[in-house]
């Protein structure tokens, strides 16, 4: 047996998962932590992270896990970093960070974003990022810090500033303040990166906001080595760090989508729909993005993308806005106490409007509410909309990349009433495997990769299971209406 520990640091808290992986390269998880850390919320449309609070909650997630095995720290193999990508964190030098992290679902930049695409710059960046301007992304994030951060201009054009979404972070505090690196994915969603060259980009650097490149870390491929572990507390000495990756790029190979054409969907905070393209960065229909899938011993593979700004978040909101549900997986008996939605319509636009639409400015929509309207219907579109958004990216895949079936993950694929919705939307097949942190699992096998615990990427293929099948039951008629009505109230949203 060998081990393998993954760091998956999300949105609201970091997952640690021990792997054990048997001589026939299935993996098995052995125990997992968790450590929630605080949101913070200054404005409207704001949303920040304390670095240190996202550090602190790995230390916390790995002594969990650790805790709840018997694998001793020196056994671990390898370790794999997945992380939300576009949060975006200054520090200096070989010190501490200059500010909170702006994360991804803040839309501060939305005005810079609009300034960009006034002067003519979109297509620019659409061509070498495979992008849309967005606040979304990373790069008018690191202007923003840069600009109202006390001095925090001067010294990045000093070099003595470094940038990083939340891989580069962990990694520079795992070995000692040493390493300042990234992986291709990650880059690949900061609006700096030329997914094309695989380089970071002079012009686009200049046009986002005068970024200084000696703040950039240096780029590398998903699965090698990243360094090792150094004057920590809670991990020996020595322990190599060789897989990085995007978490929605790491649930693509965990879900062993390893061919072309074959998708995944993953259910967490947002929803995040990707297709494998091969060695192809394809052109996206528009509204879609084009990104990195991984990069393996200096082979590239792409993906086409679409998000969604609030899935799971929808399902807390019913919990902590509207108090309808006491616990999120309270969500599904309510949903099933009674037979349809009533009537009702959600467009869980909490946050905005993502793929295809890319409207920051929409907001969420309940119509078809009556005197008949109960917490049971509300909670049952509530779920419906979530698929409906997915069944939205689906679309517009269109011709392009036709859907087959689909593999799905994240906290809340463990919702069959959901999953058969999805199922119905996409008039196609989801499977759910029999590990659903396929996030933090495409982390360890990109670990186990670079430390020759697979012996390829094919060997890594063989190691996903079927857990359950979920077949369309609505017919063509039926999810035509529906599909009807989540447009029209996506319209007005």
């Amino acid at each position: 047996m060998q081990h393998l520990l993954a760091i998956d640091q999300g949105t609201t808290g970091t997952t640690v998962l021990l792997i054990e992986v048997s001589e026939d390269k299935v993996p098995r998880i052995v125990a997992r932590g968790y450590s929630e850390f605080t949101q913070h919320f200054p404005r409207e449309g704001w949303v920040e992270h304390d670095l240190e609070d996202i550090w602190a909650s790995v230390n916390l997630a790995v002594r969990s896990a650790l805790t709840l095995s018997d694998v001793r720290p020196d056994e671990i193999k390898a370790i794999g970093i997945t992380n939300q990508r576009e949060t975006t964190g200054i520090w200096e030098h070989g010190g501490d960070a200059m500010a909170r992290a702006i994360v991804w679902q803040d839309r501060r930049t939305a005005e810079q974003c609009r300034f960009l695409k006034d002067a003519g710059h979109e297509a620019v960046f659409r061509e070498r990022t495979g992008l849309l301007l967005d606040p979304y992304f990373s790069g008018t994030k690191i202007a923003w810090l840069l600009d109202h951060t006390t001095g925090a201009r001067g010294r990045a054009q000093r070099g003595e500033l470094r940038f990083g979404t939340m891989d580069t972070w962990l990694l520079y505090r795992l070995t000692g303040r040493r390493a300042h690196l990234t992986d291709v994915t990650n880059a690949s969603r900061t609006l700096l990166f030329d997914i094309h060259k695989r380089q970071w980009d002079e012009k686009l650097c200049r046009l986002a906001g005068e970024i200084p490149m000696s703040m950039l870390p240096r780029v590398c491929s998903s699965s090698g080595s990243f360094g090792e572990t150094h004057g920590l507390d809670f991990l020996p000495d020595g322990i190599p760090i060789t897989g990085i990756a995007g978490d929605q790029q790491a649930s693509l190979f965990g879900q062993g989508c390893l061919s072309v054409g074959m998708a995944k969907c993953t259910y967490g905070t947002g929803a995040f729909a990707l297709v494998n393209t091969g060695r192809d960065a394809v052109a996206p229909n528009p509204g879609l993005l084009t990104t990195v899938a991984w990069d393996i011993f200096g082979d590239t593979t792409y993906a086409l993308e679409g998000s969604t700004f609030v899935a799971g978040a929808a399902v807390q909101w019913l919990r902590d806005g509207l108090g309808i549900i006491k616990r999120s997986g309270d969500v599904e008996k309510l949903a099933r106490s009674v037979p349809d939605n009533g009537g009702v319509t959600f467009v869980p636009a909490l946050t905005g409007l993502g793929a295809p639409h890319w409207r920051p400015e929409a907001r969420g929509v309940i119509r078809g509410v009556s005197r008949g309207t109960t917490a049971g219907h509300l909670a049952r579109a509530a779920l419906e909309g979530i698929a409906l958004q997915v069944a939205d990216l689906f679309n517009a895949f269109g011709e392009q990349h036709p859907l087959s079936e689909l593999r799905v993950d994240g906290g809340a694929c463990a919702n069959d009433l959901l999953m058969q919705a999805q199922a119905d939307y996409l008039g196609v097949t989801v499977l759910r495997p029999t590990i659903v942190d396929t996030t933090a699992l495409g982390a360890a096998l990109l670990a186990g990769l670079g430390v020759g615990v697979f012996s390829d990427v094919a060997d890594v293929g063989n190691s996903w299971q079927l857990d359950q099948r979920f077949r369309p039951r609505l017919s063509d008629e039926a999810r035509g209406k529906r599909l009807r009505a989540w447009r029209d109230a996506v319209a007005v949203a």
